[in-house]
């Protein structure tokens, strides 16, 4: 390369899991003394389409769950629904293109539906450049997979559906999209943790999270969680206010928390329901996961993988929840808890699941699989960017279509 080069990182700010792993995939390559810019997939779709998308895909999720986890796995189990949706946002790869810097050296996305916009520019030679894809989560929906992909990088334990595609879909196991600050959390005393958030020095604590939007029954979690009596709930409802403002009567519950590292690292258990990016936090802590009461679709196949792979214990039911909690603490069901002050209530990295690096390991830092193939690419060239075409406008129409599918059918 003459220069540092340029990546262009695209994502989508649906749900905090893309953007959450696209920001630090930029803060690892700004670090390398790359020139990276950010775009957000929703931004290429028209004005309708990115309110279609973000509020029909919520909507989904908070009202018909069932209906979206039948979807789920119907087109889990074929490449065929993806192939529909190329069809449909193929108006929209002038727009995609155009959206790309000249300069660029590889464009990586952390967002499922951008593949199927830069798949087919780069398999046409319409997108010089590789266009590579990190997968946010543990199983790898066709939705991820489209032709003209370069390099799919997924973490360890991750699984291709269907399982047949995994014969021709080249995957690099590369190390979660994790800041340094929760693999290094336990350094920070766990004491002066409780103090930051104000939690009981004294209390054995299970910190219950559900991403941003705090998808899933949680009134339920927290309650069937506190009932156990072997732990004492501390919540997290994202960007949820409603959730909050139902919540907020009880005891430790917070809205959003920007100093997550601190906060896992004041608590004995995490309690999970989607298997994202914040579960891979929370095993790079070291700190004990329970997967309880996943949210359809993607968060029951992440849970899947993810208990077949040791990581996290998944309780199926409330009969089943008290039970888990006592083995996680070595302690008999109905056994009274031991206290943060009992040295036994700090289990560490090998209670209940495999320590961190046996999700990170000796793998390879996604920053560094970018740059050695930004390192080995021209540029992007400047086919496509000339002024607004009526493919353009016609293509702005279809792309609605296209959103309304992608809203009901895609992982977060």
């Amino acid at each position: 390369m003459e220069g540092p080069g340029r990546i262009v990182v695209v994502s989508a700010d649906i749900g905090a899991g893309h953007d959450a792993a696209a920001a630090e995939l930029t803060r690892r390559l700004r670090g390398r003394g790359l020139v990276v810019d950010r775009l957000n997939f929703l931004d290429v779709l028209p004005a309708p389409a990115r309110w279609a998308v973000r509020d029909a895909y919520r909507g989904v999720l908070r009202w018909l769950p069932w209906g979206y986890d039948v979807l789920f796995r119907l087109t889990g189990r074929s490449r065929v629904s993806a192939s529909v949706l190329r069809s449909l946002l193929r108006p929209v790869r002038r727009r995609m293109r155009r959206a790309i810097p000249p300069d660029t050296r590889a464009v990586v996305t952390t967002y499922p539906f951008a593949n199927q916009l830069l798949g087919p520019l780069r398999r046409q030679g319409r997108l010089a450049v590789p266009v590579i894809s990190y997968v946010t989560d543990f199983v790898v929906h066709p939705t991820w997979l489209a032709p003209g992909v370069d390099v799919y990088c997924a973490v360890r334990h991750a699984e291709v559906q269907p399982s047949g595609a995994a014969d021709d879909v080249e995957v690099t196991v590369v190390r979660p999209l994790v800041p340094a600050a929760f693999a290094t959390s336990a350094a920070v005393d766990r004491r002066k943790a409780r103090e930051r958030f104000g939690l009981p020095p004294d209390e054995r604590l299970a910190l219950i999270v559900a991403g941003a939007w705090g998808a899933g029954d949680i009134a339920a979690t927290v309650a069937e969680v506190r009932a156990t009596g072997h732990v004492r709930p501390v919540v997290v409802c994202g960007r949820n206010e409603e959730l909050y403002e139902r919540l907020r009567g009880g005891e430790h519950v917070f809205g959003w928390v920007d100093d997550m590292p601190t906060l896992m690292r004041a608590v004995d258990v995490v309690v999970e329901n989607a298997g994202g990016l914040t579960c891979q936090e929370a095993l790079a802590c070291a700190v004990p996961v329970v997967t309880y009461r996943p949210i359809p679709g993607h968060g029951r196949a992440n849970a899947t993988i993810l208990a077949r792979s040791g990581l996290t214990r998944w309780v199926p039911g409330p009969d089943q929840l008290g039970p888990v909690l006592a083995a996680l603490f070595g302690e008999a069901d109905g056994e009274r808890p031991n206290r943060a002050g009992d040295p036994r209530s700090d289990p560490g990295p090998a209670a209940g699941r495999p320590p961190g690096p046996d999700l990170a390991g000796p793998t390879a830092d996604p920053a560094g699989v970018v740059a050695e193939a930004a390192g080995r690419a021209g540029s992007a060239g400047v086919e496509g960017r000339g002024r607004r075409t009526l493919v353009d406008s016609v293509g702005d129409a279809v792309a609605v279509v296209a959103a309304l599918l992608q809203s009901t059918g895609g992982p977060r």
